[in-house]
């Protein structure tokens, strides 16, 4: 039990003591930003290179580069001779020039297995580096997604009423974090925008939960709209399609809004917020924590 309490406090220590390398001279600093990917070149301009485009100019004497996760994406773009490295590559490469901290800044919507898996290779690559930090994705904390409720309430308020909603629909994933959908779906309520409802095409709320609330309430009218960073093939063909078709068939009048979270100004900005937080400490996990509280009480 000693060995586990001093393990933790010299955990805490490391974390309290890390540097600021927002304007740091030590080392050479780079922020990597990980997406997804797309295919659309459209969407990929006004998500993707529109949030690398802002971080660029929101920190000027950081470098700042791009890597993608899907290899199907990236197989895709190198047949059209469009070039994308993996995280891996990415940090090689940036190992190789010389950078000594990186920050690692993914678009993921929800902390799922796709920040799981970034959060294990940015681990694996720890040691050709003095400090690499992962920033958090979009929804992580309370604020996030409150924040998160209020530009979505606003933006796509036209679309709602006594008898029309909005229905975002997110990918899903097959984890815990799939949780996250409906606790977005509940703050909209909250928000008094009760038009507003949250479905996933992987996950949970599923299609059919969702067209039971909506006959419930006796909406008549459905717009629906991508709850995904980018609004690329999978939006266009499960969403504009898929999904419409069905409502109709289902006895709404439905309507489609297809544009990335991505481009959406005030969203880029809690990525921004993320990547500024992890720049300037490290990005406490669970462990770090207990910690604190053990130190707290020792």
């Amino acid at each position: 039990m000693k060995k586990l309490i001093f393990f933790l406090s010299i955990m805490l220590t490391v974390s309290v003591n890390a540097q600021n390398l927002l304007n740091s001279k030590s080392g050479k600093t780079a922020i990597l930003m990980v997406h997804f990917g797309t295919t659309v070149d459209e969407t990929r301009a006004a998500t993707i290179d529109a949030l690398n485009d802002k971080v660029k100019s929101t920190f000027p004497g950081i470098t700042v580069e791009e890597a993608y996760t899907s290899r199907i994406i990236i197989k895709r773009l190198a047949k059209r001779g469009i070039h994308k490295n993996t995280p891996k590559e990415a940090l090689l490469r940036l190992a190789a020039d010389g950078y000594t901290n990186v920050i690692v800044q993914g678009t993921n919507v929800i902390d799922g297995i796709e920040t799981e898996v970034l959060r294990q290779e940015a681990a694996l690559m720890s040691q050709f580096f003095t400090e690499i930090r992962v920033g958090r994705p979009l929804l992580y904390s309370i604020a996030d997604c409150e924040k998160t409720v209020e530009v979505l309430k606003n933006r796509y308020s036209d679309h709602a009423g006594k008898d029309k909603a909005v229905v975002l629909v997110g990918h899903g994933t097959s984890t815990p974090a799939t949780a996250i959908y409906s606790q977005i779906d509940y703050m909209f309520g909250a928000a008094d925008a009760g038009s507003f409802h949250v479905a996933t095409v992987e996950g949970y709320p599923t299609y059919e939960t969702t067209v039971a609330g909506l006959k419930k309430d006796r909406m008549k009218k459905v717009c629906l709209v991508p709850f995904m960073f980018v609004a690329g093939d999978h939006a266009r063909n499960d969403i504009d399609v898929e999904w419409r078709e069905q409502l109709e068939k289902d006895g709404f009048q439905a309507e489609t809004v297809i544009e990335g979270l991505g481009q959406i100004p005030e969203i880029q900005s809690i990525y921004i917020n993320h990547i500024r937080e992890a720049l300037t400490a490290p990005v406490v996990d669970a462990a770090s924590h207990k910690a604190g509280f053990i130190k707290e009480n020792l």
